[in-house]
């Protein structure tokens, strides 16, 4: 059985990753969300099975703090694993490399890696970063990538041939930066209180009573709650993420990148 595990506030990194869980395995999957809030304080996990595809964001060229916490949560069998990292079109950096350290600290073995882009958090209709992507392409290259990583556990498990694979990143990992705490901004003259924004959140950081409330320093600035707003009214008004996504614009489609 294929086991397909995510942190995912915006969805691209869950999208990505059943497609290559499909690929995978025609059979279907089980799959473990470590986003929601109660994740955080889930009892202790086993993942066994024939393999896990193991897909988060990269937040600053990193795996996001949140989703390495959550996946220490979780105890592989020497696990056949598939190490799956999105980013929004500007560079995944260390986040795969870190990404690997986890895993086999928490008892997985690599056997393929992979650097998906989806739309950026930042993104908005103003300034838009990689929107629409996933897009058809890159969904059909990661089924395909799953398939190719079936036929390589089909021939290694014929041939009892050591996996090695290659995973690009510098250790010590890069520095995250220093962050102000900062949240996306609640337009207390559109929001109607659905609480859509606080059932997203993945840190508990948001509160609904006579007001939407954000906790500037449990948010991760995922923007989950911004994309998920059915009115709007929750927006990205930072002037440095607007000119960022307006500066990265110019960068040009990137591709997924594998390894395998």
């Amino acid at each position: 059985m294929t086991t397909l595990v995510t942190f995912s506030p915006t969805g691209g990194a869950e999208h990505i990753g059943e497609c290559i869980a499909r690929g995978i395995s025609e059979a279907g999957f089980d799959h473990i969300d470590l986003t929601p809030v109660a994740a955080a304080d889930s009892t202790p996990r086993i993942v066994s099975g024939d393999v896990a595809v193991i897909a988060v964001p990269v937040y600053y060229g990193r795996v996001p703090d949140t989703a390495a916490r959550r996946l220490r949560r979780l105890r592989g069998c020497s696990t056949p694993a598939v190490l799956v990292v999105v980013y929004g079109n500007r560079a995944y950096e260390d986040a795969l490399a870190e990404l690997r350290d986890i895993a086999v600290e928490i008892g997985f073995e690599p056997v393929a890696a992979a650097a998906f882009v989806a739309e950026h958090s930042f993104s908005t209709a103003a300034a838009p970063l990689a929107s629409g992507r996933p897009d058809v392409i890159d969904l059909e290259r990661a089924v395909n990538f799953g398939k190719m990583v079936r036929e390589k556990l089909d021939r290694v498990e014929e041939s009892e041939t050591p996996i090695t694979l290659e995973i690009p990143g510098n250790r010590p990992y890069r520095d995250k930066p220093d962050r102000a705490p900062a949240t996306p901004r609640t337009d207390p003259e559109v929001c109607d209180l659905c609480g859509q924004c606080a059932d997203s959140c993945p840190t508990a950081a948001i509160s609904v009573a006579d007001e939407v409330m954000t906790d500037p320093e449990a948010c991760i600035l995922c923007c989950a709650c911004a994309k998920v707003c059915p009115v709007d009214a929750k927006v990205i008004t930072r002037e440095a993420s607007i000119k960022f996504c307006e500066r990265l614009k110019a960068s040009g489609r990137k591709e997924p990148v594998l390894f395998i």
